[in-house]
């Protein structure tokens, strides 16, 4: 238990959606800034979105509890419709961000144009969400996660054209 009273939560949450909606607005703020820090600099558009991926898979303390955060979210939208339109709403930017980044790197000639972008992004991003979980729940390391998503990613975009 966290130590805290239910009268405290109820008076800055009201009620159990609140209590959601703010966990959500919470570690989606925090996703998106590492989404950003991802990006930011990498002037290649398929480095750029290998470098976003791969950051999901962090082992730094804050990884871990955004990854655990989003696991637990989800796996209570299972037995919890009331979450689920949320979770939804929170969890769309990711396939979105990942969808524009593959378009760049079609566009610059850097991945398989005959590839649907959003198909490619959800396929990526739902390989990264299970990685992550087998990751944080001690089933397959750090490196073989990445190596894992970096084979997936090669065999989504096709061989890189310098290569």
């Amino acid at each position: 238990m966290a130590g805290v009273s239910t009268a405290l939560v109820h008076y800055h949450f009201k009620d159990r959606a609140g209590l959601v909606q703010r966990t959500l607005a919470f570690i989606s703020d925090r996703a998106t800034g590492c989404t950003d820090e991802a990006l930011r600099g990498t002037e290649d558009a398929r480095a750029a979105l290998l470098h976003l991926l791969l950051g999901e898979l962090q082992d730094t303390p804050a990884g871990r509890e955004t990854s655990t955060a989003w696991g637990e979210l989800r796996s209570s939208a299972l037995f919890a419709g009331d979450l689920r339109a949320a979770l939804a709403h929170s969890t769309a930017s990711w396939p979105q961000d990942v969808t524009e980044c593959v378009s760049d790197a079609q566009a610059a000639g850097l991945a398989d144009v005959r590839a649907v972008a959003a198909d490619t992004a959800e396929r990526l991003t739902a390989l990264v969400e299970g990685r992550r979980g087998r990751r944080l729940s001690g089933s397959l390391t750090l490196e073989r996660a990445r190596e894992l998503l970096a084979g997936a990613f090669d065999a989504e975009l096709g061989p890189h054209p310098e290569q």
